[in-house]
């Protein structure tokens, strides 16, 4: 199979079976997308809708948090991967938005991930969910599952990762295309032990045909 081949049955496979993938995370507004993605780096989405509607209903507004101290934030967050940071990256993010972009959140890339606790892969996810813009967001489940199915090669970076499957994926898919490969990502192709038999891809991927057929006795 060829990358063209194996991106085409990729692609056609995920618009038949997750027509409608889209982030788990629960937000109103552009402002609080922007606040969930932060807090889940390193996390799960689970737990960062556990958190953010008390933090929304205490901050509603980037003008609210700018004001905020760090004692006042951090109990609400504290039960989220490193939670010192983020609070400070909240604030600093906060008082950015207000100083430099109007209270509004940007829709670049290179100005989002000038903002406290913003890089690329959450600027990604703003401007493609937000903003409906081409992007790919790398986390660590579309690094991991792009090239495992061989959607990727040799990709030593998340930047590398991003830039193979920009180049592949029609650009009016490249934001729906993130979500259905990290949600395969968490729920079928995970780290440790991926679920090869209820995965619909496996006849275009790589890491099956290489490591997994003769776990299930499979030829």
């Amino acid at each position: 199979m060829t990358k063209k081949e194996r991106y085409a049955f990729v692609i056609d496979w995920f618009q038949r079976n997750m027509p409608n993938a889209e982030t788990e995370l629960h937000y109103t507004n552009p402002y609080e997308l922007l606040v969930a993605v932060i807090l889940s780096a390193q996390c799960t989405d689970k737990r960062v809708n556990i958190v953010t509607p008390a933090l929304f209903e205490k901050y509603p507004t980037p003008q609210k948090l700018a004001k905020a101290e760090f004692e006042d934030v951090e109990p609400f967050i504290r039960s989220v991967t490193f939670a010192n940071n983020k609070t400070k990256h909240l604030i600093g993010m906060a008082n950015m938005l207000i100083n430099d972009f109007g209270g509004e959140v940007p829709d670049t890339i290179d100005e989002l991930v000038k903002l406290p606790g913003v890089g690329r892969k959450t600027a990604n996810v703003i401007v493609s969910v937000v903003f409906e813009k081409p992007g790919m967001a790398v986390d660590t489940h579309v690094f991991r599952v792009s090239a495992r199915i061989g959607l990727t090669t040799n990709a030593k970076t998340p930047l590398q990762a991003e830039q193979q499957l920009v180049a592949n994926i029609p650009q009016d898919l490249l934001a729906i295309a993130h979500h259905w490969i990290i949600l395969h990502g968490r729920y079928i192709c995970v780290a440790r032990k991926p679920k090869c038999p209820e995965c619909g891809l496996k006849a275009a991927c790589k890491f099956y045909k290489s490591d997994m057929r003769h776990v299930y006795g499979e030829r």
